[in-house]
């Protein structure tokens, strides 16, 4: 398996854009195992854009031919490894590149035939704006045309092939109505449910703001009752220890300034003489 991956990689950077090189594409997605089938189309299809889009830029000033065959290699490239997206995506630049070179090159004309089964393509992988444009690509090619193709069981008279254009035009035109509705609608739900999360939050943090209140608030009260208690014990302490202490004024002046002054005896005056 890897030697192939790697053989087909090395054919995409040598430029080899042929048969031979979609020959191992298929031989490489062919896989009994789902889940490496699925890693081995996710890898090339991440490769095949990245080489796609180089290849595009190289191919720019080549001549008709050569760009039209390597659109048309990619278109089958993608298909194969079911990058849908890619794949309508360069089918339109090549019916678009053809269209606009058929003036001066008449074997260019895109049918109206392969307008439609773009767009019907279109309008199953769900491009409905790129299949709306391809009914009035269609319905321009039939008009130019004037008479229908009948080359083919698959062709069908002009007012058959109007009715059918018109009818995929309606389809896709309403399809795109409803994707944007559906779209416009999913964004409200979205912006919806955003808000709703959004104030689901605010919601939660209100009431853990209103319960860290309640507990601060319930802490200022009881500092604030403590604060009174201690405020109104205070000058009952203070009379206590006033008159606690006017007690022991008295019983100092009533029992022990007498003995002091019964000790202390005054000092003798001196005259010039000196002491007495």
């Amino acid at each position: 398996m890897s030697q192939q991956i790697s053989l087909f990689r090395s054919q995409i950077t040598n430029r080899r854009f042929d048969g031979g090189t979609l020959g191992i594409l298929e031989m490489l997605l062919i896989s009994k195992d789902v889940r490496s089938s699925i890693e081995v189309r996710s890898s090339l299809k991440q490769f095949m854009r990245t080489e796609s889009l180089c290849v595009l830029r190289e191919i720019a000033h080549t001549t008709l031919e050569q760009k039209l065959s390597v659109l048309d290699f990619f278109v089958k490239a993608f298909a194969l490894i079911g990058d849908f997206e890619s794949c309508l995506a360069l089918r339109y630049e090549a019916l678009l590149l053809r269209d606009f070179k058929s003036a001066n090159h008449h074997w260019l004309q895109v049918n109206y035939m392969e307008w439609i089964k773009f767009a019907e393509h279109s309008l199953d992988h769900g491009f409905h704006s790129i299949a709306e444009k391809a009914c009035t690509n269609a319905l321009a090619s039939l008009q130019k045309n004037n008479t229908a193709d009948v080359k083919s069981d698959e062709s069908i008279n002009s007012r058959e092939a109007v009715r059918r254009i018109e009818k995929l035009k309606d389809i896709a035109i309403s399809s795109t109505g409803s994707s944007s509705v559906q779209r416009e609608a999913s964004g409200y739900l979205k912006k919806k449910a955003i808000a709703k999360s959004k104030r689901s939050a605010e919601i939660c943090y209100e009431k853990q703001r209103a319960a860290s209140s309640l507990f601060r608030d319930s802490i200022k009260k009881r500092n604030a009752r403590k604060l009174l208690e201690r405020q109104s014990l205070k000058p009952t302490q203070g009379l206590e220890c006033a008159q606690n202490f006017e007690n022991l004024h008295r019983f100092l002046l009533f029992f022990g300034l007498k003995n002091l002054q019964g000790k202390t005896k005054r000092p003798r005056m001196h005259n010039s003489r000196g002491w007495r």
